[in-house]
């Protein structure tokens, strides 16, 4: 009975183990994302998306897909060609780990207001949670630079981007040009 106990325990602690995440050899191989994501995850550059403070899980699941070709960029899918998976599990554990510093491109100039009705009445938070902060497989959208994430919105509306399983296209395609730009502008302001 003993050893089916600790057969068990090893059964149960192997597959864990096998996917662990060394954020520390994550902030090593971030040396090649640096130009477009920040060093630290925290991109300044308003096209590419932030990934301090994002989900690893999300962060994995991303990669994963421009690896296998379910999601398609022209910069990521080669760079995400070559990674083996223990390198994608390092790298989201790397940039889950880091701060949200703040200096995303924020746009002020937008119906905010309108952004937070808009994003209510989507029901946005259901899944984004509250404050948009994710979880799991939910990316988080507190501060994401507002030109990527309206891209994101359009990609999905008109189904560009499909690696969802369709969830976010059937949220979007009702809401108006208008509506998206007021949410990414939304989205962009919160901490």
């Amino acid at each position: 009975m003993k050893k089916l106990i600790a057969l068990i325990a090893l059964l149960a602690w192997v597959p864990h183990h096998a996917l662990a995440q060394d954020a520390e050899a994550g902030r090593k191989k971030a040396e090649a994302c640096a130009a477009c994501h920040g060093i630290d995850g925290n991109s300044t550059v308003p096209q590419y998306p932030v990934l301090a403070s994002q989900t690893a899980r999300y962060i994995y699941l991303q990669l994963r897909d421009f690896k296998r070709g379910r999601r398609e960029d022209p910069l990521m899918s080669p760079m995400a060609a070559n990674l083996s998976k223990e390198d994608m599990l390092d790298l989201a554990a790397y940039y889950a780990s880091q701060k949200f510093n703040g200096q995303n491109s924020r746009k002020t100039d937008g119906d905010i207001e309108r952004g937070r009705a808009a994003s209510d009445a989507a029901l946005c938070t259901m899944c984004h949670l509250g404050g948009f902060s994710g979880q799991n497989e939910v990316p988080r959208l507190a501060g994401q630079h507002y030109e990527y994430t309206l891209k994101q919105l359009n990609d999905f509306k008109v189904k560009n981007r499909t690696n969802d399983a369709g969830n976010m296209t059937a949220v979007v395609r009702t809401i108006s040009d208008e509506d998206l730009a007021a949410i990414a502008a939304y989205i962009s302001i919160l901490r």
